[in-house]
């Protein structure tokens, strides 16, 4: 039984990411905001919790390398999506959210497509950091929900995140970058 636990982590993940942005765009306050952030931080410790007992326990699946990346995919864009509902919705959101989910589109759909050349395109160390980064930038914009405007921590949240958030998806995008020339690289030429 607890060889199924990683998976279950991963798919916890899948529902955590609607719930928070039901919690951050269907209900207000400090309530829904700190348990809209409470629930985000504990998914975000699952990203790393499920690979390590996985690999730990030698209970790795193909099932869970399908969908821990999925998860984690979902968890961002809901999120970005979600946010861009908020205030903190606007140019300044919209460009890093638009760079970050045209990535994460075109890198799935790179996969698809060297598949058919049996061309596999792992993760990278350096990706595993992209979502890591991304995460963390998430995090800081949803806790600028958590505290009161114009206090110290509310400004370190908000501007934290901001700062963040245009790193992450400029680490997106380089990323993405990488993996395209990596991959078509091995294309076999006709």
């Amino acid at each position: 039984m607890y060889r199924h636990i990683p998976n279950i982590l991963t798919s916890l993940r899948l529902i955590a990411a609607p719930v928070i942005a039901l919690l951050l765009l269907g209900m207000s306050g400090p309530i829904a905001a700190w348990a809209a952030l409470l629930i985000f931080i504990v998914a975000a410790v699952t990203d790393w919790l499920d690979g390590f007992l996985a690999r730990r326990w030698q209970s790795v699946s193909n099932f869970g390398r399908m969908l821990d990346p999925i998860a984690d995919k979902l968890m961002v864009i809901v999120l970005l999506v979600a946010l861009m509902g908020t205030e903190l919705g606007g140019m300044g959101l919209l460009v890093p959210a638009v760079v970050i989910v045209t990535r994460e589109i075109l890198v799935s759909g790179l996969r698809e497509f060297m598949g058919k050349y049996d061309v596999i395109v792992a993760v990278t160390m350096t990706a595993k950091f992209k979502t890591t980064f991304q995460l963390i930038a998430l995090g800081f914009l949803l806790a600028s929900f958590a505290f009161a405007k114009g206090t110290p921590l509310y400004q370190l949240a908000y501007q934290g995140g901001f700062t963040l958030i245009w790193l992450a998806a400029a680490l997106t995008a380089w990323t993405g970058v990488s993996y395209f020339t990596q991959a078509l690289a091995q294309i076999p030429r006709a």
